[in-house]
């Protein structure tokens, strides 16, 4: 198959030119404001109230960080097609994790807007986090892309759902690599990528993922043939206190 026949690849490729069309012509309001020494001039503001143009890498990166916009939503609409399209490619360089991109997606209130706008948005959410997980030239690592989509939505259930679909070689890879990442965290009782918007659970995000891990990740990496190591680590999230870190597997992890 040619890479630009990867039907992962053409979904988001839809997905993109979805949101291009649906957010077209979108600006920020009218009296929106913010700080010219924190954010930016008067002029690089006037951008976005004027539709359809592209904003500099920095001045898009300082956009959807800022979590003082009055109105945060109609921001997002604004540099919606060009903030997924630099997601996409590997763009966005946050300061901490790609999650912060998640926290400017939550500060919208996507999945409150109206559905031609919201569902947009979903789509592009799920053909972005299946092309990490199926395509081999996936620009961003797939365990970067879950964190985005879990922070943007504050649930881990329909992306655990998803990654149960793609049950193919590059998925459970992408699942053994996100372990790999992932299991010292966990084994510390943390999530393994910060939390920030004040709406999600960090506690019951971590819990859900623990037991997916347990049931469905286990099963998958047990029978494709992961390491012993690695297995030992998702077993070891079956176990608190002592158990745990007596266990003759423990990793030696401090915290």
């Amino acid at each position: 198959m040619h890479l630009s026949d990867h039907p992962a690849r053409r979904r988001l490729s839809a997905a993109l030119d979805n949101l291009s069309v649906t957010f077209h012509g979108m600006t920020a309001h009218p009296d929106e404001s913010n700080c010219d020494c924190h954010w930016g001039s008067a002029e690089e503001l006037s951008l976005l109230k004027t539709p359809d143009v592209e904003l500099e890498p920095d001045l898009l990166s300082q956009t959807w960080q800022a979590i003082d916009w009055m109105d945060h939503a109609a921001v997002l609409r604004r540099i919606l097609p060009q903030f997924a399209t630099a997601l996409v490619a590997g763009h966005v360089e946050p300061l901490f994790g790609l999650e912060e991109a998640g926290y400017s997606f939550a500060r919208g209130r996507w999945q409150q807007w109206p559905d031609e706008h919201g569902e947009p948005v979903r789509e592009f959410l799920h053909a972005w986090w299946a092309q990490s997980l199926t395509d081999p030239n996936a620009a961003v690592p797939s365990h970067q892309v879950f964190a985005v989509c879990a922070e943007a939505s504050g649930t881990l259930g329909p992306w655990l759902a998803d990654w149960e679909k793609q049950t193919g070689y590059l998925s459970d890879r992408r699942l053994a690599e996100a372990v790999a990442e992932w299991e010292c965290e966990l084994l510390g009782d943390s999530l393994p990528w910060s939390v920030d918007w004040y709406e999600h659970d960090e506690e019951e995000m971590r819990a859900e993922l623990v037991a997916w891990l347990l049931g469905q990740a286990a099963v998958r990496l047990r029978e494709s043939g992961a390491s012993a190591d690695l297995q030992h680590r998702i077993r070891l999230l079956g176990l608190t206190g002592k158990d745990r870190w007596t266990d003759p597997h423990w990793p030696g992890h401090r915290y």
